[in-house]
């Protein structure tokens, strides 16, 4: 199993700094090995401190279904299949926020997490992080 290196993920949390600095948001941001073990994260001055629990939590969610985080709170509504999905794990975040992390290969080595502003924010901040290890960006 591919991991994500520490300097992986200090390039994804400055990308990521980058793009909430463009936004003018505060942001936790949180990356995730493979094995969902914290690899790296940052707390912008003056980012929530609520939000650094859900930003970790956020990227744990993202690398252990391999999906975004708000494609797994579409599917968690009342009647969908995922309904409830939430508490399991010891507590996941179901909105938007998390990213997989791939490789050039397309192999997940890891998970960014970002928290701290509304959620369009959060995942376009995530985005930017989790591209920022691809040669060519792709909307996740």
């Amino acid at each position: 199993m591919m991991n994500i290196t520490l300097t992986e993920a200090e390039k994804a949390i400055h990308a990521a700094k980058v793009k909430a600095e463009e936004l003018g948001v505060k942001m936790d941001i949180a990356i995730v090995d493979a094995g969902t073990n914290l690899t790296a994260f940052a707390r912008m001055d003056g980012a929530w401190l609520g939000s650094i629990d859900i930003a970790m939590k956020k990227a744990k969610t993202a690398r252990y279904f391999n999906m975004n985080t708000g494609d797994i709170g579409n599917l968690s509504q009342p009647g969908g299949p995922l309904f409830n999905i939430e508490h399991s794990n010891g507590g996941l975040i179901s909105f938007p926020g998390g990213v997989p992390i791939k490789n050039s290969d397309d192999e997940v080595i890891g998970a960014i997490g970002v928290s701290g502003s509304t959620v369009e924010d959060d995942h376009a901040v995530a985005v930017a992080g989790a591209n920022a290890l691809l040669s060519k960006a792709v909307e996740a």
